[in-house]
């Protein structure tokens, strides 16, 4: 018996944001019995507006928030039973900024086939349309939550930003974003580069590069939207 195959399924980044999804992502749904997701609910309402008739009851749901250490035996063996997978995240892709790497790694250890599906990705579309250095980028996740420790990394980024000519790219929880953008502002220099990208692909969507000095004459109000940060020195 042959292994089955993951299939790397992109979501929207924001709700209103189907029209990203490519239409040959319906062909990898259909083709997959066994689904692996960040959270169960978000995954079917996804699915279901991607394809109405879909039965959900009729496919095997594992969750893999904070559990993809637990379900990896499952995943491997479903896979050697012959079964294609789906795995998918929250938003964006998987496997990037998001659950599935995990997975992802444990099929690689046991040669199965991963196909990676175009959708996506807040980090790619960002920098598009940021003006930075594409050439030379660096994504960091979350900054530190204490602000002097924020404080402290945000200036070594900017430092190896101006070094390297390097783009640096980070992202904050939403509820945080505006004390993220005032320590930013207060630790950079006033000719450094820095771009706000909120709900990106939403009909809110706003991807804006300033310098500080320009930021700091009318700092945005974006305390709980979907945002991701980039800084050039």
């Amino acid at each position: 018996m042959s292994s089955g195959k993951v299939y790397l399924i992109p979501t929207v980044l924001h709700e209103d944001g189907l029209e990203t999804i490519p239409a040959y992502l319906l062909d990898a749904v259909k083709d997959c019995p066994v689904f692996f997701v960040e959270q169960e609910k978000t995954a079917r309402r996804f699915l279901k507006k991607l394809w109405r008739e879909m039965v959900i009851d009729d496919y095997q749901w594992f969750t893999i928030h904070k559990a993809e250490e637990e379900v990896r035996r499952p995943f491997i063996q479903l896979l050697q039973e012959g079964k294609n997978i789906g795995i998918i995240s929250e938003a964006g892709c998987p496997g990037i900024a998001d659950p599935g790497q995990i997975l992802v790694e444990a099929a690689q250890q046991n040669n199965i086939t991963v196909k990676p599906l175009v959708g996506p990705s807040s980090i790619l579309l960002a920098l598009m349309a940021s003006g930075m250095n594409g050439q030379c980028f660096q994504f960091h996740g979350y900054l530190p939550i204490d602000s002097a420790e924020r404080k402290r990394k945000i200036k070594e980024l900017e430092s190896d930003s101006h070094k390297r000519n390097c783009t640096q790219l980070f992202i904050e929880t939403p509820y945080r974003n505006n004390a993220l953008i005032k320590d930013v502002l207060d630790c950079c220099r006033e000719e450094t580069r820095f771009c706000i990208a909120v709900d990106i692909t939403g009909a809110s969507e706003s991807i804006r590069t300033q310098t500080v000095k320009k930021w700091k004459a009318g700092t945005p109000d974006i305390h709980k939207r979907l945002g991701i940060f980039l800084l050039q020195a």
